[in-house]
């Protein structure tokens, strides 16, 4: 192994299935994870390369992911570093001619910026095919997107290429929270120009990117709710929502019900306020069942009072998760850099320095701490990118 890799590292693994909140203890072994500060790196083989771990993903879909019951993708198992999507650097690949091919076949070289499910460790061995690469230009990370022109006009699609201030938008406004944002609205919301659109946890990761996709892909009227008078200021101000409500606000309902009825309605909280929404539903309304934060760490989760409304209204309530769409994240890709380009798309971020601090910032985000995507910075990375 090269010298500049060392034969160690620092990674956290789950020891512990939470019941209901995870716990924050991360050194005794009797918390929900456990920080081992000296694990091996491992060498990659056949088929493998290595990463060097610069940022990762916190979202409240992991809290999920502890629980050992069916869902859309299988457990973290015990003893397992905790799944995280992440960006990095490719330090290493495997020496033989099927990896140096399918690394070619990829445009994978080592040095380059890659994006892959790394999880809460330093450095992560990964399969080449589940690894992809982050462009870069001149020191600046770019996009590349295919913009459609009208075929009776006889112009060829172009190549948009956008500049890029982060590695971490490949973790916010070209990652899974973007994907989830733009899809929960165009394919299950259907949204269209004559919508009131209803975004909740607006303040959040993909809350807040729904709600500039909301507005590039045109909408009636938009209203977005979070927790606080600074949240509600950002998405007024910042992201130029039309009505921002405080749902810690005793006037929340009486206000809520003032703005009209809606059409479509994205859901990342899920329990009371989603019962609110069903009370104010637009003839052949759609809501997209994204999350349901207000019960991922309550081991009895309220049910659904007002769903009758569905059935008078003639509307839709259906869940998704993202990797329905795994086939078609290019075409969302495309529309997501052409926005970041025109500066109809923006990104904030919580940030954490330090992979012990993985935790508590997950924690965090189910005490509504976060203000656009949290990310954890790992290591020092050692460019300005």
């Amino acid at each position: 192994m090269p010298a500049a890799i060392p034969s160690t590292q620092s990674r956290i693994v789950l020891v512990n299935r939470p019941k209901a909140a995870i716990s924050p203890d991360i050194t005794s072994g009797n918390g929900t994870f456990l920080l081992q500060k000296n694990a091996p790196v491992e060498q990659p083989g056949q088929g493998e390369c290595l990463i060097k771990v610069e940022w990762v993903s916190l979202d409240p879909a992991m809290r999920g992911w502890l629980n050992d019951s069916r869902s859309y993708i299988e457990p973290v198992k015990l003893q397992a570093v905790m799944r995280a999507l992440g960006v990095g650097k490719l330090v290493s690949l495997g020496q033989d001619a099927e990896t140096k091919k399918a690394a070619e076949k990829k445009g994978l070289r080592v040095g380059d910026w890659v994006s892959a499910t790394c999880g809460w460790q330093e450095y992560a061995k990964m399969p080449v095919r589940e690894v992809t690469r982050i462009h870069v230009d001149d020191k600046i990370l770019v996009g590349l997107a295919r913009v459609q022109h009208d075929t009776s006009t006889g112009i060829e699609s172009l190549t948009l290429r956008v500049r890029l201030p982060q590695p971490t938008y490949h973790l916010t406004a070209l990652g899974m929270v973007a994907q989830t944002a733009y899809w929960g609205l165009k394919d299950v919301g259907q949204i269209k120009p004559t919508d009131v659109v209803v975004v909740s946890g607006a303040a959040g990761a993909v809350g807040s990117i729904a709600v500039q996709i909301a507005k590039a892909a045109g909408c009636k009227k938009l209203i977005a709710i979070a927790g606080g008078k600074e949240k509600c200021r950002y998405l007024k101000e910042e992201l130029g929502v039309d009505v921002a409500l405080d749902y810690k606000d005793p006037n929340f309902k009486k206000d809520f019900r003032k703005v009209g009825y809606v059409d479509v309605y994205f859901d990342n909280v899920g329990g009371e306020i989603l019962d609110l929404v069903l009370t104010r539903l637009n003839k052949f309304a759609r809501i997209a069942l994204c999350g349901a934060i207000s019960a991922y760490n309550d081991p009895n989760p309220r049910g659904l009072q007002m769903y009758l409304t569905l059935i008078s209204q003639s509307a839709q309530i259906r869940g998704f998760v993202v990797f329905d769409y795994a086939k078609r994240y290019k075409e969302a890709e495309d529309d997501l850099l052409k926005w970041i380009s025109e500066g109809r798309l923006k990104v904030k971020e919580h940030r954490s320095e330090g992979l012990e601090n993985c935790v508590d910032g997950l924690l965090g985000l189910f005490k509504g701490e976060n203000t656009g995507k949290a990310v954890v910075r790992i290591g020092a990375p050692d460019s300005k990118l």
